[in-house]
């Protein structure tokens, strides 16, 4: 398929900022071609929906690229090996999904052959590192058009344009800008450019309605999770199953307050049912099954791994390294957990796993030893506290504590 010199391929949402671009770019003699990519969250029958919304405000073209399996494979996957939450609470719910969009929408651009690749993102916002960046790497001839920053365009300002050509942008949420993907959906509004206010609970995309309690089980097989309630499942599915269910409760919603690429503070709210509970599942089951300096490594790597693909660095070769260590440290941790859902509130119940550490064999702890006597233990502390002894002996000005 080949276009036209004004062709310009527009990585597409259906929200208001990428529904703003169309008409917009089309107005200034562009032929916007639509690129929704489908990370594992969307339907089919919302993928016809928004191809019609795309056409009908002025798209010549709608492509739906689906990259779940990419995406699970060479993301989701590492992030549930190394625990990642960003800055001990954020999933990286549309941040590690954001370069394989990215990835997707290039592609179409370099088969069409068009000159123009275009974003919804703003002046004031991770995106647009994280778009741009993959761009001028893979495709520095490409031109790069991001109208809602180049044009420093409100929400406001986006909403009075469509309105005044006749568009109405129906959402239940118009006040909010939401995206969803398969390992969360992030929450932007109001309320999260300020400090001291929390969202309320109509701005997230699922109902609490659920008040019960209800017992699962998650199962792992070498890191990656795969059963849930003993039924074999696609790691994708599962995902889907387990937030379709989760959600139900309002698990896993919360505000991420952190340090932005561009250099300021950042709050965004997200709701990931699935992603909090298997990370949280997963990292009691290494507690039982990795040694003290495995976990301690892993963590160093994982925190590093999770910082660069946050901040748009997917395509360092660093990370190619980072992800053959995290995964070597995965080959036992294997089992099932159970977990207990809750209204806005989970717990982790327990793990049973053949390669379980706790070792009954070796004692218990607080209760009895079996694998030493207390003479050994004698002898233990004695040799550990030397260097302590020596350096005292020294500096006996140090020694009061």
């Amino acid at each position: 398929m080949k276009t036209n010199s004004k062709t310009v391929v527009l990585a597409y949402s259906g929200g208001l900022d990428t529904s703003f671009c169309i008409p917009f770019l089309t107005e200034q003699g562009f032929d916007v071609h639509a690129v929704f990519v489908n990370t594992g969250a969307t339907f089919a029958d919302e993928v016809e929906q928004l191809k019609e919304k795309a056409i009908s405000i002025g798209a010549s073209k709608f492509e739906c690229i689906d990259v779940s399996n990419e995406y699970y494979t060479k993301c989701i996957r590492y992030l549930v090996y190394g625990n990642i939450l960003r800055g001990n609470t954020y999933p990286l719910s549309v941040s590690s999904e954001r370069v394989f969009q990215a990835k997707a929408v290039l592609d179409y651009v370099l088969k069409t052959d068009a000159k123009y690749v275009a974003h919804g993102s703003t002046g004031a916002g991770n995106d647009q590192i994280r778009f741009d960046i993959f761009f001028q790497s893979m495709a520095p001839d490409v031109k790069i058009i991001a109208p809602i920053r180049d044009h420093k365009i409100s929400r406001q300002q986006e909403v009075n344009f469509l309105t005044e050509r006749g568009i109405e942008f129906a959402t239940e949420k118009k006040d909010y800008s939401i995206n969803k993907g398969l390992w969360g959906t992030s929450v932007g509004g109001k309320e999260t450019l300020s400090s001291h206010l929390p969202l309320p609970d109509c701005a997230y995309p699922s109902l609490a309605e659920r008040t019960d309690s209800q017992e699962i089980t998650l199962g792992f097989a070498k890191g990656e999770v795969s059963h849930l309630n003993g039924e074999s499942l696609d790691p994708i599915v599962l995902i889907q199953k387990l937030e379709a269910l989760a959600s139900q409760y309002g698990i896993g919603r919360d505000i991420h307050v952190g340090d932005t690429i561009i250099g300021i503070k950042g709050r965004v709210g997200f709701e990931a049912a699935a992603a909090m509970i298997i990370i949280k599942a997963h990292e009691l089951l290494e507690k039982h099954t990795l040694t003290k300096w495995q976990a301690h490594w892993k963590k160093q790597m994982a925190d590093w791994y999770g910082m660069m693909l946050h901040e748009g660095q997917f395509l360092d070769p660093t990370l190619r390294n980072m992800e053959v260590f995290i995964e070597s440290t995965q080959s036992h941790v294997s089992g099932e957990v159970k977990i207990s859902l809750h209204l806005q509130r989970f717990t982790l119940d327990g793990i049973q796993s053949d390669f379980d550490l706790m070792n009954s064999d070796f004692g218990s702890y607080g209760e009895e030893n079996k694998a030493w006597t207390g003479d050994d233990v004698i002898g233990f502390t004695k040799i550990l506290s030397n260097p302590h002894q020596i350096y005292y002996s020294v500096h006996k000005e140090n020694a009061s504590i």
